[in-house]
Formats: structure tokens, sequence, C-alpha cells
């Protein structure tokens, strides 16, 4: 992606100070070269002001900047749209109905569809993009184990899968998770297929499960895991797992399972995106652009 523009507090305010603002933004993305009719792709239109839509001249198509967005026929004003993904945008420790709901002064359902909506946005921008070179993989699980009840695999705890690539000097680059039904093979090969790439190069622990990921055209590595032997085995993996538990912990108290996946997409877009802290405004506000 091209370099995007710094969005500081101030520069946001001062840019987008209403909805015709926010809308000229949008027709900007969505018509970069001027408009372009959809339908018919003539260039000369008229702006139905009462509707906020843009009408072809020649074949009196009606088209809208918010179009295949999730913020397309929402009755909720385009300012609070952008206020609400802007402080998505720069809270790293992620933001909650209940802060969103009072801060915007809308409703809490209002406030928790929004967030739903923005994260779904994080979670299809990222399902475009695949791991590649050496890939560390491994399960988890999330959420508290029953009282008493079995722990690591076997529990009843949330079974998810999380990789994340390094680069040559061994530092992490890109993360993905994926909750999943249960740790067998056809579940592993099935992630790898999704989300990395052939013939990168997988490291993982012994567990039987992901010997299935060899015969997928994979170099796999497996390691028995052994902290005090081998310290550094899975090492990223696992501080990225932690950070995840501690934000969705931290931040979203009481998550319900079939919830998880939306805030490990919210985890894995801001972690992938940690090296443009100044740009996340304008990169999520395309992601939602573009779902």
């Amino acid at each position: 992606m091209v370099q995007q523009e710094a969005m500081t507090l101030k520069r946001f305010q001062e840019k987008f100070h209403s909805d015709d603002a926010c809308r000229e933004h949008l027709f900007q993305i969505r018509w970069p070269n001027g408009f372009c009719c959809p339908k018919c792709e003539h260039d000369a239109f008229y702006f139905l002001e009462s509707r906020k839509l843009y009408q072809c001249t020649r074949c009196k198509h009606q088209a809208s900047v918010t179009a295949g967005t999730i913020m397309h026929k929402s009755h909720t004003p385009l300012l609070t749209w952008f206020w609400a993904i802007f402080l998505v945008a720069h809270d790293k420790r992620g933001v909650s109905a209940v802060f969103l709901s009072r801060e915007l002064e809308i409703s809490y359902p209002t406030a928790w569809l929004m967030l739903h909506k923005i994260r779904k946005a994080m979670g299809d921008r990222d399902a475009h993009y695949q791991l590649a070179g050496l890939v560390e993989l491994d399960d988890a699980f999330f959420g508290a184990p029953t009282e008493g009840g079995k722990r690591g695999r076997g529990t009843e705890q949330t079974p998810v899968l999380a990789a994340v690539s390094l680069d040559r000097k061994g530092a992490p680059q890109y993360v993905k998770m994926k909750v999943i039904p249960n740790v067998k093979g056809k579940t592993l090969v099935d992630f790898a297929r999704h989300h990395i790439k052939p013939g990168a190069t997988i490291s993982s622990d012994a567990y039987s499960s992901y010997r299935k990921l060899a015969e997928e055209g994979y170099d796999h590595q497996p390691l028995e895991f052994n902290v005090k032997e081998n310290p550094d085995h899975l090492k990223w993996l696992h501080t990225m797992i932690s950070n995840a538990k501690a934000f969705i912990g931290g931040t979203y108290h009481g998550l319900a399972s079939k919830h998880l996946q939306s805030y490990l997409d919210e985890f894995c877009f801001r972690t992938n995106r940690r090296r443009f802290e100044g740009q996340l405004f304008n990169r999520l506000l395309t992601a939602c652009v573009s779902t």
C-alpha cells in the first residue's frame, strides 16, 4: 500500500468537521480520478442533495459513496462513523462498546454493531494476505477454564490456531489467528492452505496432527517443545498469543466464544500494521470502504 497521510487528533478535527466533509473524503476514495458511473462509466453527474446521491447525467443511475461499505444504509451519521473508526484505529488497547457509546453519545446496541462491522472489515482486509518464509505455528486456548477441568489440549476452552511469519533476522512480521473446531490434522491443513503460502517453512511442536503439513508441500520442522532446552522455539508466536490474551482480557471482559474471531481479527489487523501507527486511521477507513 502507498504511504498514507498521518492522522493526528488535531488533523482529524480540522479535516472531518461535518458529514459533508466525510462524504467528500469518501468520494475521493471511491473516485480518485473523478466520478465514474458504476453502470455506464460516464463521468458527468448531478448531486441530489436531499438523498445525498450522485446521479449520472447519461443513464440516470444513482450512486452512493457508501455503497459496498460497512456504512451503507446506516442511520448513523457519517461523522460518527469516522470518529468510531478513528478511536478504534488509535487505541492499541481496543475500544469497548460501552466506551464508544459514552464518548459518541450513541446507544450501546448501535456502538456494538458499529464495532463488529469495523472488526469485520479488519478481518476481510487481512484475509487477502498469506504468511510466507519461516512461519511459527501452534494452537492455543482462549477463555477461562472450567473449574477442575482439563487444561491445554482437551480443555473446554476455545481452540485457536496462531501463526506468525519471521524475517531473515528472526523478528516477527505478520500474524494470523483463527478459531478452529479442533486440533486434528485436517483442520491444521485447512488453516495452512488458506493462510500460509506453499513452500513456506513451518516450525511447530511435535504434536502428531502437525505431521500432515509435510504432505501439503510445506517444509515442516517439528520440535518437542521444551522451554529450558530450546528457549527460542516458538518464542515470538507465544509472545503474540500472550499479547492477544492480554488485549482481549484487558478490554473485553467476559467475551463470548462465538465473537472471539472478530476480536482476534482486530488484534491481528493492528499488530500487522504496528509500523504504521500514524497511518492506521486511513488504512482502517480504506478497509471499511472496501468491505
